[in-house]
């Protein structure tokens, strides 16, 4: 494997050595556990870090009375610990808040160490407490932008679609192809890979969570599955015929119009066109003409589904910002 320091990790080590050493020049005693609090509140997402700061600073602020009433109403011995936690971790998951039953133990454990409560106690660790949660939402503020990396999943998934659509056209008009299919697998991978890193970039806009990559890449998705089912129709053509030639034309026209831009409707116009010409062409003559007329014509409506969810994407309101960020054919 290689060997590599992502900027969660520079985070990390940063956000740690600063809680710690803000928390020892306070005087704070078990300081290292600021550093701690730090480390386990910087995830990978901000929303993600919102929700785990809040269940681990809910849990300790909890722990702190817990402890009052079972160590100073029973006894400090290890046996009370654990029935404490007995009780406390149900209401923790009860609360929604489970990431912060780890933290909250170490401060049960801090105030069952100190063998006594006070106020002073409580306020150590809740400057323990907010200084670790706080120095990890302050450096989690950053997160480096996704956006070239999805163009380029973009370009090359939209260079895929071509291919495809190019294959298709060799098939339809010579009945061959010695095309070994990797573009349908590469995409597929490319697809999920790219709805996963959309996905995070829309768990760090915290204020707005729409996004036009994710939409983007969940229409492409959806287009893809209509392509799985295309080609199995396209090989099962037995003979060329006039109308094969003409579908060809036209996935070679829309192959090569993969691009930047709003299209669909100009071929959706197309596709009306053609399947009006071949409702008033001459009816088949053998079973076999038949059985390929009704095949192209099948590929015919898979396409307009194809454009029509297209189409319907590109109807969506988006601003003038996002725009720029990707525009699609």
């Amino acid at each position: 494997m290689k060997f590599r320091i992502g900027y969660r990790t520079i985070k990390t080590a940063v956000g740690t050595a600063f809680s710690i050493l803000i928390a020892q020049q306070l005087g704070l005693n078990n300081f290292a556990s600021a550093g701690i609090l730090t480390i386990l509140c910087i995830q990978v997402t901000k929303r993600r870090s919102l929700r785990t700061a809040w269940d681990r600073f809910l849990a300790c602020v909890l722990a702190m009375p817990f402890s009052a009433i079972f160590f100073e109403g029973i006894a400090y011995h290890p046996i009370v610990i654990g029935i404490l936690l007995f009780f406390f971790i149900p209401i923790i998951v009860m609360l929604k808040a489970p990431d912060g039953i780890v933290t909250s133990s170490v401060i049960i454990l801090h105030i069952f160490m100190a063998r006594h409560i006070s106020w002073a106690i409580f306020f150590n660790e809740l400057g323990v407490i907010t200084i670790g949660i706080g120095v990890a939402l302050l450096i989690n503020l950053y997160m480096p932008s996704v956006d070239k990396k999805l163009r380029d999943y973009q370009v090359k998934i939209e260079e895929n679609f071509k291919v495809i659509f190019c294959e298709m056209v060799i098939y339809l008009r010579t009945g061959e192809s010695i095309w070994d299919g990797k573009e349908i697998t590469e995409s597929a991978k490319l697809l999920d890979e790219a709805k996963m890193i959309a996905l995070r970039d829309v768990e760090n806009r915290i204020l707005r969570e729409e996004n036009l990559f994710f939409q983007y890449f969940s229409m492409r998705e959806k287009q893809f599955e209509i392509m799985e089912r295309v080609l199995p129709i396209v090989t099962s053509l037995t003979r060329t015929v006039e109308q094969g030639k003409m579908v060809a034309s036209f996935l070679e026209e829309l192959s090569e119009n993969i691009h930047p831009g709003n299209t669909a409707h100009i071929y959706l116009d197309k596709l009306r066109e053609m399947k009006k010409f071949f409702e008033e062409m001459e009816l088949p003559k053998t079973r076999e003409e038949f059985e390929v007329r009704a095949g192209l014509l099948q590929l015919v409506n898979e396409m307009n589904e194809y454009l029509i969810i297209k189409s319907s994407f590109y109807g969506k309101k988006i601003n003038v910002h996002e725009k720029k960020q990707v525009e699609v054919n």
